[in-house]
């Protein structure tokens, strides 16, 4: 996967859509790059919402890639199959398995990208030696669970640290951010060197959620340097 993206990726994340509508809100982000989806199983976050049944049925309702995004235990089990079922990258937590290498290898194997993901709370630190084995770093900036929340400016430290890092070659991924990102805080995160911005509530909390993706990537656009024309 490239590290450096030719323009600002946004993934409108369909926790925020309406759920007995989800092929109708995913055709209405056309206009968007990447497709996200929150699995969660009750378990490791406190909520749950749709496996692996209703990613199949809505692969066959949009062309998106679909990015997803896997707060769930036992990964080692459950992340390979949404690789096999077509998702374009496959994310799940650092703080949920012993052996995150092992994961992103099945997941590699099976056909996607591996993306591991870690909570506000949680240092980059420990996994730089590790994230060579993935494409993208998905940096948390709400606590996972739950949509609707308040973006958590203290971990763009772990953005820019992760930045640096792409920057001097040392990693080769892509830095994804999600929680709490609208047009009141995009800046700051383009800013610090993302990549890939998830946005729920901006875009389906929105009269045309379609206009929100654009006016989210060109916010980015103009907030990030590496953009500046």
């Amino acid at each position: 996967m490239a590290a450096h993206p030719t323009a600002p990726i946004i993934a409108p994340s369909i926790l925020s859509a309406d759920f007995a509508h989800l092929a109708d809100d995913a055709r209405a982000v056309d206009n968007a790059d990447w497709l996200h989806i929150d699995v969660m199983d009750a378990h490791f976050v406190p909520n749950l919402t749709f496996g692996l049944p209703v990613v199949k049925s809505l692969m066959k309702a949009s062309s998106k890639p679909f990015d997803c995004h896997l707060m769930i235990e036992d990964p080692e089990r459950w992340a390979p199959p949404y690789a096999e079922a077509g998702a374009y990258n496959v994310t799940f937590h650092a703080e949920s398995t012993n052996d995150p290498v092992s994961v992103a290898r099945a997941l590699r194997a099976a056909g996607s990208n591996a993306g591991l993901s870690i909570k506000p709370g949680t240092p980059l630190e420990p996994y730089i030696d590790i994230l060579k084995e993935f494409d993208v770093l998905l940096v948390m900036s709400v606590e996972p669970g739950f949509g609707g929340q308040s973006f958590m400016p203290e971990v763009l430290d772990k953005v820019r640290a992760a930045r640096r890092l792409v920057d001097s070659g040392e990693l080769d991924l892509m830095i994804e951010i999600d929680g709490g990102i609208a047009l009141d805080t995009i800046d700051e995160a383009a800013a610090a060197g993302v990549d890939c911005y998830v946005a729920g509530s901006a875009v389906y909390g929105s009269a045309d959620p379609a206009a929100a993706v654009d006016q989210l990537r060109e916010r980015a656009r103009a907030a990030d340097p590496r953009y500046a024309s």
